[in-house]
């Protein structure tokens, strides 16, 4: 597994008011959360960045209003 390090100021951490740990969790589920909605990641590539299956991840997903299905137009229109 490859690491990436973000140097984060004290200042945030204390002004978030989460631990690192929930910090990191977030930024990370937030991270995998818009790679997922820009296409660069699938879900399941998305789910494995932020240490969850891909069904809690779009569930997650959703929740968050990011849209989880890629409708087309017509089918759209089935269920409006």
């Amino acid at each position: 597994m490859g690491t990436i390090h973000v140097e984060v100021p004290e200042s945030v951490l204390i002004g978030s008011g989460q631990t690192r740990e929930a910090f990191v969790a977030e930024a990370k589920f937030l991270l995998a959360l818009k790679m997922f909605e820009l296409g660069r990641l699938s879900s399941s590539r998305a789910a494995d960045l932020c240490d969850m299956n891909r069904v809690d991840f779009l569930l997650r997903a959703g929740h968050s209003g990011t849209p989880v299905t890629d409708l087309d137009e017509r089918a759209a229109e089935e269920f409006s």
